[in-house]
């Protein structure tokens, strides 16, 4: 919510407290705790993969509005190995969707690597000399979305619609693309662009819809499964263990060390 309203990420989680990826940033003990249950090594990203398999669709949000509300996240955690695999499997496809393929890359992908959907280029936005386009528009008659002279179909109406925390994401990534440029203007940094729309900018906007496409398709799995392990035997939260108080706080300054990471090792 800070990051789409302009606000800047503050509250944003992340999977570790130490730039080597070393410390989890999770309750001491609760990784262990999966791995006995289920019989299988659960890191962080494993159990990360869950948590997202589980929270991100539409299904989450309608059930735990309540919650949501209150700025509160609880996620059910299923004492079922088989069905925690399935969730997390799932979660691993969509998180590999949202890293533009540079996380839980499947066997057989090439890292940082989009698969490509039905949505082509069928015909051109800009030539090579030609200034950024005009305007964009989507018909939703022939499923096609007209960015200057180009068009871009099929694209699903439920792509075009697509929004994250009130963010119309298609749109608004047009909008920053477009010959006036979108947001607001702070400094002459913000007029500092690229002299007119590429074959780069295309191919961006097709891997941004390919990308929806499949979050999209993937809805109704997700939907089924977050409703077995809603159903199943999941663990309470005095059977979890608590994070110390001191885990609240950030690391030691000293375990900030700048991160050596290569696309191998993530």
């Amino acid at each position: 919510l800070h990051h789409f309203s302009g606000r800047g990420g503050k509250d944003a989680i992340p999977l570790y407290r130490t730039a080597d990826t070393t410390e989890p940033n999770l309750a001491p003990g609760l990784l262990d705790l999966l791995t006995s249950r289920y019989g299988r090594e659960v890191d962080a990203l494993a159990f990360a993969a869950y948590v997202y398999g589980i929270m991100a669709h539409p299904a989450f949000a309608e059930q735990f509005s309540a919650h949501l509300d209150a700025r509160v996240i609880r996620v059910p955690i299923t004492k079922d190995k088989t069905l925690f695999e399935r969730v997390r499997s799932c979660g691993a496809k969509i998180l590999w969707l949202h890293t533009y393929g540079e996380r839980c890359v499947p066997d057989g992908e090439q890292a940082s690597r989009v698969p490509q959907g039905s949505a082509r280029c069928t015909q051109p936005i800009q030539g090579r000399k030609l200034a950024y386009p005009e305007r964009f528009a989507y018909d939703a008659r022939s499923a096609s979305l007209k960015v200057g002279s180009g068009i871009i179909a099929p694209v699903p109406g439920a792509v075009w619609d697509f929004k994250v925390s009130g963010l119309s994401v298609v749109r608004s990534w047009l909008s920053f693309r477009m010959a006036r440029g979108g947001g607001r203007k702070s400094s002459a940094l913000d007029q500092i662009r690229p002299r007119h729309w590429s074959v780069a900018f295309t191919k961006e906007l097709l891997e941004l819809v390919w990308i929806l496409e499949a979050t999209i398709e993937g809805y109704s799995e997700q939907t089924k499964l977050f409703q077995r392990v809603v159903a199943s035997e999941c663990f309470t939260a005095e059977e979890l263990p608590s994070p110390p108080q001191g885990m609240r706080l950030p690391p030691p300054r000293e375990s900030r060390s700048k991160p050596q990471l290569s696309l191998e090792s993530r």
